[in-house]
């Protein structure tokens, strides 16, 4: 007998970058389009990388702290997680004096631009009735990676025609 995995439902994520660091410009000017994402230093989102986020998941670029946050592109995960070496730079802003390299603390994955969208802001997300729920309108949210509802990504995907 033959057992055959069920693939598991698309999921969807909001991952957050500030525009000067790595913008969806400076990800869809990259090789394939695709970028390391370094620099996660909260518990949370490293375990979505770590534990939830597969290759294929679709993520909404979204710029942070600027001028104007927004989603600013649409992109996907492109690869499993892998120590992120940053945490071993002494002259990164990501490095972590007490994470052991026989047993890092930090990792990351790639994502691969798809395309830039026109900036959606917080004001025209918290309009939306849909979004009412969405993590990155919750007062306190401060993570840099979060998942996206279904029903989030459908009103999004709309709200971009």
């Amino acid at each position: 007998m033959t057992v055959s995995a069920t693939p598991r439902p698309a999921r969807y994520w909001l991952m957050k970058s500030e525009p000067e660091e790595c913008s969806i410009d400076d990800a869809l000017a990259a090789p394939n389009a695709t970028v390391p994402w370094t620099g996660v230093r909260n518990y949370q989102a490293r375990n979505f990388m770590r534990d939830d986020m597969q290759v294929g998941d679709g993520v909404l670029f979204y710029h942070s702290s600027c001028p104007e946050p927004g989603i600013a592109g649409l992109a996907r995960v492109a690869s499993g997680t892998r120590t992120d070496p940053t945490q071993f730079d002494p002259a990164s802003p990501y490095y972590d004096p007490k994470s052991p390299a026989d047993k890092p603390r930090w990792l990351l994955l790639d994502v691969q631009a798809q395309r830039k969208t026109r900036l959606v802001g917080l004001a025209q997300l918290r309009e939306h009735p849909d979004l009412a729920q969405m993590r990155v309108l919750q007062r306190g949210n401060r993570l840099s990676i979060t998942p996206v509802e279904p029903v989030e990504w459908a009103a999004i995907m709309e709200m971009l025609g």
